[in-house]
């Protein structure tokens, strides 16, 4: 099939496609007489595998690794679940720096009148690179800093 059609059956997209050709992450497609890219069912089922994985957040490089372990029936369930497990480490690495980048961004906020002086605590933080361990910045009167 076109990889027209290839991209809709899988999800991913045509540019997405000839990059994961460009390199090496699926084998390159077979071609037609007229040059056009050939691709098989096992190809769409291989797509439809990474598209799965980048959703949930995997790099190209750890997709490889999980296509070369999917591709193994010889592979141990153990290899596949630490990896998931590391990835899994990740984002919660993620989540809690987003937390603390939303607390500190928060107390700015919340420390910032925003009215017509031109004191304020957001520039003053970027500045200094300090951001709510900065005894000086505090919440202003009656603003409330929520996470």
């Amino acid at each position: 099939m076109n990889i027209g059609k290839t991209s809709r059956e899988s999800g991913v997209s045509a540019k997405m496609i000839r990059y994961y050709e460009q390199i090496g992450l699926i084998p390159a497609a077979d071609r037609r007489p007229s040059g056009y890219r050939d691709y098989s069912d096992d190809d769409v089922h291989m797509l439809r595998f990474i598209r799965r994985a980048r959703d949930l957040g995997f790099s190209v490089a750890e997709i490889g690794d999980l296509l070369s372990l999917w591709r193994n029936e010889s592979r141990q369930s153990a290899e596949v679940k630490q990896m998931a497990q590391g990835h899994i480490n990740g984002l919660q690495k993620k989540i809690t720096d987003l937390k603390e980048m939303l607390h500190s961004l928060t107390m700015l906020v919340n420390a910032c009148h925003g009215d017509h002086r031109p004191h304020c605590p957001i520039l003053q933080s970027l500045e200094t690179g300090k951001a709510d361990e900065d005894r000086s910045i505090r919440p202003r009167r009656g603003a409330v800093a929520r996470l």
